[in-house]
Order: C-alpha cells, then structure tokens, then sequence
C-alpha cells in the first residue's frame, strides 16, 4: 500500500534526477581499495595452493578452502567494482587525453578480475596487481600527486604503488 502511495505521488510531484556512485557527487575516488583487494586475492590463491599441496583435505580443509574461494571472488568483484566508479565517473577528457591508455587498461582489469574469479591462477593474479597498479599510477597522477613504489608490509608482499601523502 505504501509503494502505491509514493508511486502516486511520484507520478503527481516529479523530482529531478541525479545519479553518482554513491548517489552522492562526493568528488572522493581511491584506487587503494581496488589494490588491497587484488592482494587479498594473490592471498587467498596462495592459501588455496597452500591446501592443494595436502594430500588430503579434512572437513575443516574443505570448509577453509570454501571461505578462501569466497573471499577471493568477493575480492575480483570489489577491484571491479572500485575501477568501474573511478573509471565511469571521475575519469573524464582531461584525463583521457593525459592517458590515452586509460580505457584500455580498465577494460583489461575488468576480464583479468574475471579470469581471477573463474580459475585458481597466480599469475593471472599477479597480472591483476601489476595493471591496478598502473591504474592507480595514473589517477595519482591526473591529481598531481607522486607516487612511490614499495612492497606492501603484509602478506602477500607483493609490490604496490602509493602515492606520496607528505605535507610539503
């Protein structure tokens, strides 16, 4: 009953329209979140390897190599989803002319986080970090900011770009 009501009033008092990633234009974008997600896949990958080597896996193995499966297609899910926003809506032609590349690059993060989610495979993994690396590489850069390169403190160890944060 509720839903026709406002279906109703909608009908009768229209609102404009606006749309943002959030329904919010916040102006906040961050590739860091797509990064730590593509770790935590080439995590859960070694975890499931790391299984895969037993010769046997008890229920408990089974049910942990469950949960690692799971996490890792959230997390194939999560770098899609985190490219797909700062690509839709903070990339625009200013950035596009700086990097041409930029379309292609997230489109080959899309079907490489596809590839991540339908196989256990590392190096596709590993592939996945190294352009969400570049991704983030350029974004810094359409900002301004520099960007250093380090291996994160945690496992996987793997490299990761950051940008530098400093007050000058």
């Amino acid at each position: 009953m509720l839903y026709k009501l406002l279906s109703f009033l909608d009908r009768k008092v229209t609102f404009p329209e606006v749309s943002a990633h959030c329904d919010i234009p916040c102006k906040i974008y961050d590739p860091s979140t797509a990064q730590i997600a593509a770790l935590t896949i080439i995590r859960m990958v070694d975890l499931i390897q790391d299984l895969e080597a037993k010769d046997s896996l008890t229920v408990d193995d089974q049910a942990t190599l469950n949960r690692l499966v799971a996490q890792k297609e959230e997390h194939g899910f999560k770098v899609k989803e985190e490219i797909r926003v700062i690509w839709g809506d903070y990339i625009k032609t200013p950035q596009l002319e700086q990097f041409p590349e930029i379309h292609e690059l997230a489109h080959s993060i899309m079907l490489t986080a596809s590839r991540v989610k339908q196989n256990v495979d590392k190096d596709a993994a590993l592939d996945l970090l190294k352009k969400v690396n570049r991704f983030a590489e350029i974004f810094w850069a359409t900002k301004g900011v520099k960007t250093y390169t380090t291996t994160c403190p945690y496992p996987p160890e793997q490299t990761v770009v950051y940008p530098q944060l400093q007050a000058n």
